[in-house]
């Protein structure tokens, strides 16, 4: 009776978010638009109040990054052997609150270097619990178990790949191309091994403060973002209330300015492109879902359009 009563209240806290996230609840803020370098994002705002950015009870939920920088969630190895604990992890939750978990999210450490496979929603449970995930470091599998620490979210091409093909092989493959194309030597063929020289570090840096400062400075009607590189629209993110958001927010733009930064190019997508894209899968819930199964996620929670991803 116990573990049902924790269960309603848990739910209870997702239910305020909308069904959805379409037109009808969000806009694409195109005159907002913010532009560094190589990285052009444009928001995605609630509509009105009440809206999904106004939601108070996912208040509770807490990212995966936030309870890993506080303690309040531990990760460790599932077990020993590679071949049976390879593609789980454990994940220790010391509060009663919900954690959000997103397909991409980085884990350095371990035996070796993980990146989450599925968007989660993981009601407290007062037990371990496990969470699917893939190699990114090819050549380790270390005898004694580091502290895994957080790794942001992959950059959109890793991303892609994962959420299309859910094979180790492929995002092996895709590791290695990255790693060749930015000339990186790493023995352990690490997706996290660019990200440890200095030089490149404070390069991100730049982008980061830029786009950071400009969100934190923004109003809360902010649900999420579409990002454009060159001639192309590298991604887009949008979560059912902005505290969701910008939880993620930090983590999402090191990946995306990661894109940006080894791949990309001064951004050269209209708006009028950029609107085309967004139709695809923003005017309706049945066009979003055909859309997605191709072309990117969509994660629901008890019937609710959680957290989309879109490439």
């Amino acid at each position: 009776m116990k573990r049902w009563w924790y269960l309603l209240i848990c739910l209870a806290m997702v239910q305020p978010t909308l069904a959805q996230i379409t037109y009808a609840t969000v806009f694409v803020d195109y005159d907002s638009a913010w532009q560094f370098k190589n990285l052009k994002l444009i928001p995605i705002r609630a509509k009105g109040p009440g809206g999904p950015g106004k939601i108070a009870g996912n208040a509770e939920i807490i990212s995966l990054q936030q309870g890993l920088r506080t303690g309040m969630i531990t990760i460790s190895e599932r077990g020993t052997a590679s071949t049976e604990n390879v593609h789980w992890l454990r994940l220790n939750n010391k509060t009663n609150k919900p954690v959000f978990v997103a397909s991409g999210e980085i884990l350095i450490g371990g035996r070796q270097d993980r990146m989450v496979t599925k968007d989660t929603l993981l009601i407290p449970a007062g037990k371990d619990q496990y969470i699917p995930v893939m190699c990114v470091e090819e050549g380790r599998w270390s005898q004694k178990e580091k502290r895994f620490v957080y790794g942001n979210y992959a950059n959109p091409r890793l991303r892609k790949v994962l959420d299309q093909t859910k094979n180790q092989v492929r995002i092996w493959k895709e590791i290695s191309t990255q790693l060749d194309s930015n000339k990186i030597n790493s023995p352990t063929l690490a997706y996290a091994a660019p990200h440890t020289d200095k030089k490149m570090i404070l390069y991100k840096e730049e982008y980061f403060k830029f786009f950071h400062n400009k969100f934190r400075n923004a109003d809360s009607t902010i649900v999420g973002f579409v990002c454009i590189s060159g001639n192309k629209i590298i991604g887009s993110d949008a979560f059912a209330a902005s505290n969701l958001f910008y939880n993620a927010l930090d983590a999402l733009l090191y990946g995306y300015i990661d894109e940006a930064v080894h791949f990309g190019k001064a951004p050269a997508v209209s708006d009028g492109l950029v609107k085309k894209y967004m139709d695809q899968f923003m005017i309706d819930e049945k066009s979003q879902e055909e859309f997605l199964k191709k072309n990117g996620k969509l994660y629901k929670h008890n019937g609710k359009v959680i957290h989309l991803t879109a490439y």
